[in-house]
């Protein structure tokens, strides 16, 4: 495989994964002006997709593009496209890529069965799919360690992002002018903030999960959003990580634009010839 059609498939999956948020924060911004209704998680958010016009078109390219960019997650933690290291800290974020092409893997086989198995594909929820997920894991030897395994993941993602948001590390892989870079900056910092302290709140779930040995008490996004309700000031609180989640689905199509690739690691070499 050329290095083209590796830029062709991280841009594609960057792209799918820009839908996904902009169909999950469009849908927690109109429930934020309703003052009522449930925010979806990704499933959900894929699941309002099915009954739309184009719904199922959409799905499809939204299914290939989210395997798409689990392939390029892939690479990225195998090959270290972004230069990550072999450190502690390098490695952590290489570990959490792998999570992370494994969960987009997952929510690619997701959105191509509602296609091909309409009506059986179960409860949109992210939630279903987290408590699922951590009940397996609570099976397996050692289990409560596992759920507490993921929530340090989740919660060393959310403050990745939280922190790639704050301190504009995604600029020096972004190639554009500066002119443009001051316009894309809000966007970029406000997404990547918003869903870094979601991710964060969603790890605090699986702690707890594990500490008191009950998959019912994980959650996922949607868990989030409607525990950030429940707060003072909640509505205003998920009003604005709505728009932030919103910001987030447009970083990721700012990256299906104008991200650095580099698929063979910081020489840039191809990977494989073919």
């Amino acid at each position: 495989m050329r290095t083209e059609a590796l830029d062709l498939a991280a841009r594609f999956g960057y792209g799918a994964r820009g839908m996904v948020y902009l169909v999950i924060g469009g849908l927690a911004v109109a429930a934020a002006v309703r003052a009522g209704g449930d925010a979806p998680g990704s499933k959900g958010a894929m699941e309002a997709l099915r009954g739309a016009p184009w719904g199922t078109a959409v799905l499809v390219a939204i299914g290939v593009g989210l395997f798409a960019y689990a392939f390029w997650r892939g690479l990225q933690a195998i090959f270290d496209a972004d230069c990550h290291g072999q450190d502690a800290k390098g490695l952590a974020v290489r570990g959490a890529l792998l999570v992370s092409a494994i969960t987009h893997t997952l929510l690619g086989v997701y959105a191509l069965s509602l296609v091909f198995a309409y009506g059986s594909a179960g409860s949109g929820s992210s939630e279903s799919g987290s408590k699922g997920a951590a009940a397996w894991l609570m099976q397996q030897p050692f289990g409560r360690y596992l759920v507490a395994a993921v929530a340090v993941a989740i919660a060393g993602a959310g403050f990745a992002h939280f922190l790639k948001g704050c301190r504009g590390g995604y600029r020096e892989h972004l190639k554009v002018s500066e002119r443009l870079m001051k316009v894309l900056i809000p966007i970029c910092s406000f997404g990547l903030a918003a869903r870094g302290f979601l991710f964060l709140i969603v790890a605090g779930f699986f702690l707890y999960a594990a500490w008191t040995v009950d998959p019912d008490q994980a959650g996922g996004l949607d868990s989030a959003l409607a525990w950030l309700r429940q707060q003072s000031y909640g509505e205003t609180l998920f009003a604005i990580v709505a728009a932030g989640l919103f910001a987030f689905g447009l970083y990721s199509l700012i990256e299906a634009l104008w991200r650095r690739v580099r698929p063979g690691g910081a020489d840039g070499e191809i990977l494989s010839q073919g």
